[in-house]
C-alpha cells in the first residue's frame, strides 16, 4: 500500500519561497503564472493491508510529524495493491 501526502501552507500564511519563485518565473517570461505556493509531498509505503487503519495512522503522522498544524494543512491519497 502506497500512501501519497501532500502537505501546503495554509492560505493566510506567507510563502517567502513561493514568492522568490514566482518573480523568478516573471524574470523569465512566464508572466501567465498568478501566484506560487510551494508545498511538499511524502511518499510513504505501508506494510498494512487494511485501508481504515492506515487512514487512520497516516492521519496521525501527518499530524505528530509530517505537517505542522498550525500553518499547514495536508491531504492524502491510498493506493492499494502498489
Amino acid at each position: 500500500m502506497i500512501a501519497k501526502i501532500f502537505v501546503t501552507l495554509k492560505s493566510g500564511v506567507l510563502d517567502p519561497q513561493g514568492k522568490t519563485i514566482h518573480q523568478a518565473l516573471g524574470s523569465l517570461g512566464y508572466d501567465e503564472v498568478e501566484g506560487v505556493r510551494l508545498g511538499k509531498y511524502v511518499l510513504l509505503h505501508l506494510k498494512d493491508k487494511d485501508p481504515e487503519k492506515a487512514k487512520h495512522r497516516i492521519e496521525e503522522m501527518c499530524h505528530k510529524l509530517l505537517a505542522n498544524p498550525v500553518i499547514e494543512e495536508y491531504r492524502f491519497e491510498i493506493e492499494e495493491g502498489a
